[in-house]
């Protein structure tokens, strides 16, 4: 909750329609609707160079990590998914799986995620980012396997790991909880030496200090880059994941030292949240992609109501949303509001 190819033929199906004693064939696009895939949070969708696109997410169980892959982006919603890895029986990684990425760095495909133990109580939320990495080319069909825990300076809550590739170099985001910092998380940023390890101290890009940041909970996480017009575009998450939830955004140049936190500005509004008027609650935790025409889209998950009996992460129902990307004359991103369910024009 990419950029190199990460964070990313025409599918189509014949029909048989009888004619005065005859068949006609004819093919049909699957048409893209919303929801895109039910009971999918902290989706990523992007669209590889094989001319795939390829999904992972949350399921409801955290107990697994799965993927999908499509010619097309509608097709994603029927795409069979594979398991990929599921918990342990025990130990560290035996609870909660949260929050799965698939990038692919230096020729290898490679999905972080959040795990935690298993066993009751605060501990289950004893979260870190760890990763698997997969032994073939094919990350459908070729075995994967466990790679390590990300080695950050502390050992705390740690979850949302993205990467992209920035001016040649390599770089991971993530959320994490500082110490001596009184938030949930906060959102950090380094470039690798290695999928696992940090190649220089990381920035302390985003502390959640804003209204609309810590309602229920203080929190920054699931960034999620997009890069356009000489300048890079960090959208985040903020605040409880009910209807509170919301999407940021930090702005830097391209030019700039993105190292440096002075170089990013932060939006003093939310930048995507609840539609009341289209019933979409608790959009975030987003990604990026493109259509079949090369048109930017946003990937995101969200609630068709706002009223949650129990705790909201053990609601299964946030479901993977895509809508088109606007850009204001200014160059920057305008994501609107979430559409209503049904189908996605385009235009």
């Amino acid at each position: 909750m990419t950029f190199s190819i990460s964070r990313r033929s025409l599918l189509a199906a014949a029909a048989a329609t009888p004619i005065a004693g005859h068949s006609l064939a004819r093919q049909s696009q699957p048409v893209l609707r919303n929801p895109l895939v039910r009971q999918r949070a902290d989706a990523q969708i992007f669209r590889h160079r094989d001319g795939n696109y390829y999904m992972t997410g949350s399921v409801p169980e955290y107990d697994r990590l799965v993927l999908r892959r499509s010619p097309t982006l509608a097709g994603l919603s029927g795409a069979r998914e594979v398991v990929l890895w599921r918990h342990l029986a025990n130990g560290p990684l035996s609870g909660f799986i949260w929050a799965p990425e698939l990038h692919l760095i230096d020729g290898r495909w490679i999905m972080y995620f959040a795990a935690g133990p298993s066993g009751g109580g605060e501990d289950v939320f004893r979260i870190r980012t760890y990763a698997i990495a997969c032994d073939g080319n094919d990350p459908m069909t070729d075995r994967w396997s466990l790679l390590g825990q990300l080695q950050t300076p502390w050992d705390t809550f740690t979850l949302d790991s993205t990467s992209f590739v920035h001016r040649r170099t390599r770089y991971l985001c993530w959320a994490q909880r500082e110490p001596g910092i009184e938030t949930n998380s906060n959102l950090y940023l380094a470039p690798l030496a290695t999928p696992l390890t940090l190649a220089r101290a990381p920035v302390r890009l985003s502390v959640p200090t804003l209204d609309w940041e810590i309602q229920g909970f203080k929190v920054n996480e699931a960034p999620a880059l997009l890069e356009r017009h000489g300048r890079l575009f960090l959208t985040y998450s903020a605040s409880a994941t009910d209807a509170r939830y919301c999407m940021g955004m930090l702005t830097a140049h391209a030019d700039e030292d993105i190292m440096r936190a002075d170089s990013w500005s932060k939006s003093p509004v939310p930048v995507f949240k609840t539609s009341e008027a289209h019933h979409i609650y608790g959009p975030g935790h987003n990604s990026f992609t493109v259509d079949e025409h090369g048109r930017d889209m946003l990937v995101y998950h969200a609630r068709d109501y706002a009223q949650i009996k129990g705790d909201p992460l053990f609601d299964p129902n946030r479901h993977t949303r895509v809508q088109p990307i606007h850009y204001r004359a200014d160059g920057t991103p305008d994501f609107g509001e979430p559409l209503a369910n049904g189908i996605v024009r385009l235009s």
